[in-house]
């Protein structure tokens, strides 16, 4: 039994570092301590803070990201910046795109599953519940969950910077 779990963790390991290199030779840019632990997906337009971690992270289309230090997203989240341009000239729309960036910025948390559609800021040490479609701006600190994602909590922003000048991050 012993043995099959250190065969399990190696794996597991073994996996997270394949992950981290596609994404590292995917991006536009990133710092140190990037950790990927499930399958994820990037794009050249997509740059990336120190010690982001993606657990299952599928990033498309060929609007611009940026997400801060310190990010962590839960399983199977998707980040969209582009869609269909519905008002062009066939129905239901056209071969363009219309593009629209995204910003993350430090110390946010995503659950697992959210969506985050393009033209949106997710302002610092956010946190997103499981399973919310993100399209409106979420304010810094804000605790936000639904579809669409609003606002029903903040985290205690006393706390919350007192940490982050301690340098207490996960």
């Amino acid at each position: 039994m012993r043995a099959k779990r250190k065969l399990a963790i190696l794996l597991r390991k073994i996996r997270s570092a394949y992950y981290t290199l596609r994404i590292k030779m995917v991006v536009g840019s990133f710092h140190a301590l990037l950790k990927i632990h499930g399958k994820s997906f990037a794009t050249r337009n997509v740059h990336l803070g120190k010690n982001v971690n993606f657990n299952g992270m599928k990033i498309v289309g060929n609007g611009t990201v940026h997400i801060g230090d310190n990010f962590h997203s839960g399983i199977e989240c998707m980040i969209i910046t582009q869609l269909h341009n519905y008002e062009g000239a066939e129905i239901p729309y056209d071969s363009t795109y219309i593009l629209k960036n995204i910003t993350i910025g430090d110390n946010v948390w995503l659950g697992n599953r959210v969506i985050i559609l393009g033209g949106v800021t997710i302002g610092e040490g956010a946190i997103i519940q499981a399973g919310s479609v993100v399209v409106n701006d979420i304010p810094d600190c804000a605790i936000a969950g639904g579809h669409p994602a609003r606002i029903f909590n903040y985290r205690d922003k006393g706390h919350y910077y007192q940490l982050k000048a301690e340098e207490k991050f996960h």
